[in-house]
């Protein structure tokens, strides 16, 4: 077996390998194309001239993706905009009304003694020395929810238990009392837990705010606008249109100027497209609409590739090379080129990206894996492609190549 054929198998095999990919499961779409809610919050400092700082901006948006990832919302976006804004995008969400709160709650546990009037001492332990909370059952089956403290937090709570015997521990949630329990005895091992007549669906709400902490700083909601699936669908349709009469005219331009190369091309942008839904669902990218502009884009770029190609093929049998030559020589010429249009491209996404936010990025990673994927159909499977229909139905009429006046 010669190279040739070694090389389809592998291109065969790549192609496989991105429908088996495919096929797993869908490709994952944004906000723009599934619809969902759309929120901006604000952070707000402690006092008046007091700078919020990119680190605690960063630990915001930590606590809340980690909220966001509770709640269970796929394919979320938490992203810094500005000095003090964080954009946040919901695909796919029934109730928003519900996770809009969760997003904004504070979340400030806190553990004070409570005297006989029911008056609350000063802090002594917060969320912080949290290690976990999940929701349990109490001994008549009421949900509550059961925690778990950190080694230094479970010390801490121990001292506390130990020197406040008799006394009642206010467990407070947000600046309101969730249970007061009188402590019997010094509590070791950092567990307890918290109970305050919660429905089963509360303790869960409950359990995950406090699971993923509190926010660092105060951040209010100033923006929300909830975008229509029927957007999505009506945008899909559009591009599945716009798509497949590019794909057609495309197909038609290539077949009449460049013959048989024109119909090798038009199989190898079918293959491009499914290399990069492939590459895409590989890295779990999500597809918005900048997105399909980026993949409509390296399309083109891949049939511009196929076009330097052909062209220098024409050059060649033009100057009475042999098909196998011109094939070889082709390549090689047109490989410069394409290259340096490519790495240009893949220069500028990089750039996109690192500087980029949100949809921009999001092109930027769609159209970085276009152009890779269109290097790799046009340099690599275009040419195996000729060269198998060449070796197999032994085509040596440069007619068929688009040159005209010679047999």
């Amino acid at each position: 077996m010669n190279k040739l054929w070694i090389r389809l198998l592998l291109v065969i095999a790549i192609l496989a390998g991105a429908v088996c990919i495919i096929l797993r499961e869908p490709v994952k779409l944004g906000l723009d194309l599934k619809g969902g809610v759309y929120a901006v919050l604000e952070a707000a400092p402690e006092k008046e001239g007091d700078v919020i700082d990119n680190e605690t901006m960063n630990s915001l948006i930590e606590v809340l993706d980690r909220r966001i990832n509770g709640i269970g919302v796929a394919e979320s976006v938490v992203q810094k905009a500005g000095n003090n804004r964080v954009i946040i995008e919901l695909p796919g969400i029934s109730d928003t009304t519900e996770a809009i709160n969760m997003i904004g709650k504070t979340a400030l546990l806190e553990f004070k003694i409570m005297d006989e009037n029911g008056n609350l001492g000063p802090t002594l332990l917060t969320g912080g020395a949290l290690k976990k909370a999940q929701v349990g059952y109490g001994n008549l089956g009421e949900p509550q929810i059961n925690f778990e403290m950190k080694p230094e937090g479970a010390i801490e709570f121990a001292r506390i238990t130990r020197e406040n015997v008799g006394k009642q521990l206010a467990i407070v949630l947000d600046g309101k009392v969730q249970t007061a329990p009188v402590i019997r005895t010094e509590i070791p091992g950092g567990t307890g837990s918290i109970s305050g007549n919660y429905t089963v669906e509360e303790a869960k709400r409950t359990a995950t705010l406090l699971n993923s902490g509190a926010l660092p700083i105060k951040a209010e909601i100033v923006e929300t606008r909830t975008v229509g699936a029927s957007l999505g669908d009506e945008s899909i349709a559009a591009s599945m249109v716009a798509g497949k009469v590019a794909m057609a005219l495309i197909g038609i331009f290539m077949l009449i100027f460049y013959r048989f190369p024109g119909i090798v091309a038009d199989i190898a942008l079918v293959c491009f497209g499914i290399i990069t839904f492939a590459l895409l669902q590989f890295i779990g990218a999500t597809l918005t609409l900048p997105g399909i502009a980026g993949l409509i884009l390296s399309a083109g770029m891949a049939v511009d590739a196929n076009v330097i190609i052909f062209e220098r093929i024409k050059e060649e049998l033009g100057f009475g090379n042999t098909i196998r030559g011109a094939i070889n020589a082709g390549f090689s010429k047109g490989f410069v080129a394409i290259f340096d249009s490519n790495l240009t491209t893949l220069i500028i996404t990089g750039i996109l990206f690192i500087f980029g936010t949100g949809p921009v990025k999001g092109f930027a990673v769609t159209l970085t894996i276009g152009t890779v994927a269109s290097m790799f159909t046009a340099i690599v499977m275009t040419k195996v492609l000729l060269m198998v229909f060449v070796e197999v139905f032994h085509l040596t009429n440069p007619k068929l190549f688009g040159i005209r006046g010679r047999a």
